[in-house]
């Protein structure tokens, strides 16, 4: 199985989208400071998963979010548990 997350930081509030085959191993990782894009942002918090059969189905999904038009329709989506946790 492979994964596609969203993760919010609570530090800058903004999301972090990507793919892992081990989102156990992942997300501590992010929040270890593993994950130079995302060392920091820190702390996340997961949001959001998707599961996938293959590796290219989630980095299609992930590359999909990254495009306008999914990036404005899965903030959509999250805008209410996005909400809730920021307060």
């Amino acid at each position: 199985m492979y994964y596609f997350y969203v993760l919010l930081s609570l530090k800058d509030g903004k999301l972090y989208k990507g793919y892992s085959e081990n989102i156990a191993s992942r997300f501590i990782t992010h929040n270890s400071g593993g994950v130079k894009s995302t060392k920091f942002r820190r702390p996340f918090v997961l949001i959001h998963l998707e599961s996938f059969n293959s590796k290219i189905q989630a980095l299609e999904r992930e590359k999909w979010t990254k495009s306008l038009e999914g990036g404005t329709e899965l903030k959509r989506k999250l805008k209410n548990t996005i909400s809730l946790i920021n307060g």
